[in-house]
């Protein structure tokens, strides 16, 4: 039943009344009456007999179409498990809200029709395993000569007639492998590290049509709905229109519903889609990929608050099917895949990679702060003012990527340099233009007579440089060029390849026509120093993205970060190794027992219902209890560790706890997170 109490996630049994018989399928939306009230639910199963002896009957069912597909409600279950919550509530992340007026123009009979005898006679769903592409060779075993031998012209590996053009993939030694392995009905896992300039898109869009010629459907996920539009336009040119489906909660109901029950239809084999679309069910599913696994858009703010990445690697293993995780950065769950054989790396050699990367330099190495070690503070030291120089003369565009959006996120007193605070909340100051008054982040009411509480002075200064600022100090050093900004407010999708200036916030990076001419990456503190277990993982995944929008090679684009180059992120960023850095960052998680090496829950509520819960809790005889440590509002977050072996045993104990609050009904809620992206 579709409500959020842990005591009553389970399944209800009730009679189905002779009129519902038909339409009463596995799968449909139903309406059942529960202590006096009629709630809605979902039609799991129909059995022949009962254990419970007295048993209510069913009063409705909404809708004869089984908008939950038997391999997606096992998957529901599995992440309602691993999350320590509630199968109501991953089952609303999974189907979307019914649209009666689209579910009747699909469902309706068209009398034009003909049957299509090749769907009759498709092989059922749930087919054996293949032993044979079972073992740790399953993702590629080495080059394979009927994909990888020399080609006597020298243009690469040449897909044979109704294969997929493998060249695409060339610069991967694995690559070719790949492709055959999913083109052939096989399961093969691979974490790829794309390189520099590499079109993303048009990879994934070689895998799916891989996989689709293999007579299976696949699922692809990204962060964003801008990934989705080069996604969507790159299957379009591999596939053809009408091949695949688009699923974004940002569709709206209708356009979303529309194309949930395409792909429950089976009326196309591909299904690709912002987070909303990790359960999407696909006809003959052979695929799950997701791009850019790092990016925290593809974590759920609603309980469970399962993540993509490890609802697609579920999902995978559940149906025995393949899985691609890809990016130009990698995450350390990542990498703990590739250490324990469960995926294969897909990388390009170091030759390879050596001709791909642009020129990339740390400002730390620049000759000049020895003359003038003023020069370590400036904002935009030489090396990057004349980088960008270089690249407008020569009539190419150039990339600033600033950390902070806005103008001046943060001000302070322009005397004593004491952060100006709000004299209501205490919250940050911020001056949103240069003629506008300081208000704060917070609250959102304007200080205009600001006075410091220290020294009595009424002047601001720049604490933090926001984007908008920047654009316009770089508008002023290059008069005549013309300054674009991407960010929260518009986010461009392209820029022309003439000279220019674009400033973007992180994420908001748009591509240019033939790539940047230098790419600059400022205020790299902003990122390093934030109070996160993975501040260095997400700083590079920044770095990297930026980086790969450069012109290859290390005669194209420059790309200069200010900061010091001894760092372990810009050492990874200077090399593209991020492999490398990946494997030191799970390496000191292990030390120093924080996931993926461990698996860890955070319980945020009131101390006292924080302490309830837990004394009500079996946990596992190795948990390890942490905390407590303050959290907004006056709450307070614990933490519990345990080794990964035992991940199942305290998710299974946290739920059990929180069914009995709920049973008793517990004024104050305690939040549950398994394995959060924040900490601390």
């Amino acid at each position: 039943m579709d409500l959020p109490l842990a005591h009553l996630d389970r399944p209800f049994d009730y009679l189905v009344p002779a009129e519902l018989d038909a339409t009463a399928r596995p799968g449909v939306r139903v309406k059942v009456r529960f202590a006096g009230q009629l709630v809605d639910g979902w039609l799991l199963e129909r059995v022949a007999e009962s254990d419970h002896p007295r048993l209510a009957y069913l009063e409705k069912v909404v809708s004869p179409v089984p908008v939950l597909a038997p391999e997606v409600a096992r998957l529901a279950r599995a992440v309602a498990d691993r999350y320590a919550g509630n199968l109501a509530d991953v089952l609303r992340l999974a189907v979307p809200p019914r649209h009666a007026r689209v579910e009747k123009d699909l469902t309706a009979p068209d009398p034009d029709a003909a049957p299509d005898p090749a769907r009759a006679a498709d092989a059922p769903d749930g087919a054996a395993p293949d032993p044979a592409t079972d073992g740790p060779d399953r993702v590629a075993d080495g080059p394979d000569p009927d994909v990888d031998g020399p080609d006597p012209d020298g243009d690469g590996p040449v897909a044979a007639p109704g294969e997929v053009d493998p060249r695409g993939w060339r610069d991967y030694p694995a690559g070719p492998a790949f492709l055959r392995a999913l083109s052939t009905g096989r399961a093969p896992r691979a974490v790829w590290s794309a390189l520099p300039g590499e079109d993303w898109a048009a990879r994934y869009a070689d895998a799916v049509a891989a996989t689709v010629a293999g007579g299976r459907g696949a699922l692809v996920v990204v962060a964003d709905a801008r990934d989705l539009d080069r996604l969507d336009a790159a299957l379009t040119g591999v596939l053809g229109p009408g091949r695949h489906v688009c699923l974004s909660a940002a569709l709206g109901p209708a356009r979303r519903y529309r194309a949930f029950l395409a792909a429950l239809r089976g009326d196309v084999p591909v299904v690709v889609g912002t987070r909303a679309a990790m359960f999407a069910p696909v006809d003959r599913l052979g695929l799950v990929a997701i791009w850019d696994d790092g990016d925290d858009l593809h974590a759920e703010p609603r309980a469970p608050y399962p993540h993509a990445r490890e609802v697609l690697l579920t999902r995978a293993q559940l149906a025995d099917v393949a899985a691609l995780v890809g990016g130009y950065a990698r995450t350390a769950e990542a990498q703990l895949l590739t250490e324990t054989g469960w995926a294969r790396a897909v990388v390009a050699d170091r030759t390879t990679l050596r001709a791909r990367v642009p020129a990339i330099t740390p400002t730390g190495d620049d000759p000049q702060l020895a003359r003038d070690p003023g020069a370590a503070s400036a904002r935009l030291p030489s090396l990057a003012w004349t980088a960008a120089r270089d690249a407008l003369r020569a009539d190419l565009p150039v990339l600033v990527q600033v950390p902070r959006r806005g103008y001046l996120p943060s001000v302070a007193c322009a005397d004593c340099r004491t952060p100006a605070r709000c004299p209501h909340c205490a919250g940050p100051l911020a001056l949103p233009a240069a003629d506008g008054a300081p208000a704060c982040r917070w609250c959102g009411r304007v200080a205009a007579a600001y006075t410091c509480p220290e020294c009595g002075g009424r002047r601001l200064r720049a604490a933090v440089t926001g984007a908008r600022r920047t654009a316009e100090e770089l508008g002023r050093a290059f008069p005549g060029v013309p300054v674009r900004t991407s960010g929260r407010e518009e986010v461009l999708a392209t820029v022309p390849g003439g000279a220019g200036l674009v400033i973007a916030t992180p994420g908001a990076e748009p591509v240019a026509d033939g790539g940047y001419g230098a790419v600059l990456l400022l205020d790299s503190w902003a990122l390093l120093t934030r109070a996160d277990l993975r501040a260095g993982e997400e700083a590079l995944r920044r770095w990297l993205a930026a980086a790969a929008l450069a012109r290859p090679g290390p005669a194209g684009g420059r790309v200069v970060v200010v900061a010091d180059g001894a760092l372990a992120p810009v050492q990874a960023l200077l090399r593209w190794d991020a492999p490398w850095f990946a494997a030191r960052e799970l390496a000191e998680r292990r030390e120093l027992g924080f996931p993926p090496a461990v698996r860890m829950a955070s319980l945020t509520g009131a101390p006292a219902a924080v302490a309830d819960l837990l004394a009500g809790v079996r946990l596992p005889d190795d948990a390890e209890v942490l905390g407590p440590v303050p959290a907004e509002e006056g709450r307070e977050r614990m933490l519990v560790r345990v080794p990964r072996a035992r991940a199942g045993a305290l998710a299974g104990a946290l739920h059990t706890a929180a069914g009995q609050r709920s049973a008793r009904k517990a004024a104050d809620p305690v939040r549950l997170q398994v394995d959060p992206l924040t900490l601390f």
